[in-house]
């Protein structure tokens, strides 16, 4: 089994992401650390106890983390994800409570432990990176556990939360950038899997409707059906999801390694992951400000009906 921690900021796609998570056979999800971003941080963590009870998973600790952005102000997403960031369903809340633990606190703890049994765990950001970034500056030996960081956020070359930048990035993007600086300082393998590949792990409406018989399944089918009806579609993607079956199954997505920067002003670009794909050294020599020093795994290509299949079979 693959040990993994999400940290999430739980709307209808990061609750499509924990159910696999949670059910997987090849994963030991062992920690869900909250940082505000699509919703405030009590509705996320409600949000994600929640889902976690559903799938069944209410051994695994849940942390309050960061419930604002490094320098700015939080963005909620409601006209994505509802007023309560799980798409206002009719779905009975959690009452459990989270670890007394903050989530950096509670990360830190699990990879250290990770550090010393050597079963290195996979991070996997499905939300603005703040939780994260803190970690990796206030304990930098925590990375001793982590085999790699496989985070949702970022594209090539699209955005929408704006013309140039992805959401998760966007609402906060210093955080990003801290984490991408880290992570090359600290030797940590980074995969981003972003907007490129993000909308075609696709779920038709007919799949989601032969779901049920148990809560997973029951909630697996709202949560497609909530999200074709707001893109008016047949079908809809599983968004973060997608991010957690790259785990399980990398040979499933096609990546190319770039180096890998955040903007961080500009009135347009603001938050833009910026993808340095020349291959010239005389472009490279002549730039002042020269290349990236932190290179990633830059998603390019996915086999969207292969991760449709394995998520469908989880979550029934």
């Amino acid at each position: 089994m693959k040990p993994v921690i999400l940290d999430v900021d739980t709307g209808l796609d990061d609750a499509c992401a924990l159910l696999l998570a949670a059910r997987h056979p090849e994963l030991d999800l062992k920690a869900v650390t909250c940082v505000g971003g699509n919703v405030g941080l009590d509705d996320v963590v409600i949000n994600t106890l929640t889902v976690l009870e559903a799938a069944g998973r209410t051994d695994v600790p849940v942390a309050r983390g960061a419930a604002l952005p490094l320098l700015q102000p939080v963005r909620a997403a409601p006209h994505v994800h509802g007023v309560d960031g799980l798409g206002d369903l009719d779905w009975p809340r959690s009452t459990r409570t989270t670890d007394s633990r903050h989530a950096v606190e509670l990360l830190r703890d699990v990879l250290q432990e990770a550090a010393a049994s050597s079963e290195l765990v996979t991070l996997i950001p499905l939300a603005p990176m703040t939780n994260i970034a803190l970690l990796l500056r206030t304990y930098p030996e925590a990375a001793a556990g982590l085999r790699e960081i496989v985070f949702m956020g970022g594209a090539a070359g699209i955005g929408n939360a704006t013309a140039s930048a992805e959401f998760n990035i966007w609402t906060d993007p210093e955080a990003a950038a801290v984490v991408l600086s880290a992570a090359g300082q600290l030797g940590i393998p980074v995969t981003m899997y972003g907007l490129d590949v993000f909308y075609d792990v696709v779920v038709t409406l007919e799949q989601a409707r032969e779901l049920g018989g148990s809560p997973s399944a029951e909630l697996a089918r709202k949560l497609i059906e909530k999200r074709s009806e707001l893109y008016k579609r047949d079908g809809a993607s599983i968004g973060d999801g997608g991010a957690v079956c790259a785990v399980i199954d990398p040979s499933g997505l096609t990546t190319e390694q770039f180096p890998l920067r955040v903007e961080l002003s500009g009135s347009w670009s603001r938050g833009r992951t910026i993808v340095d794909t020349r291959d010239w050294s005389a472009d490279l020599s002549s730039d002042p400000y020269g290349p990236s020093s932190t290179v990633v795994q830059v998603s390019t290509a996915v086999e969207g009906a292969r991760y449709a299949a394995m998520w469908l079979d989880t979550v029934k």
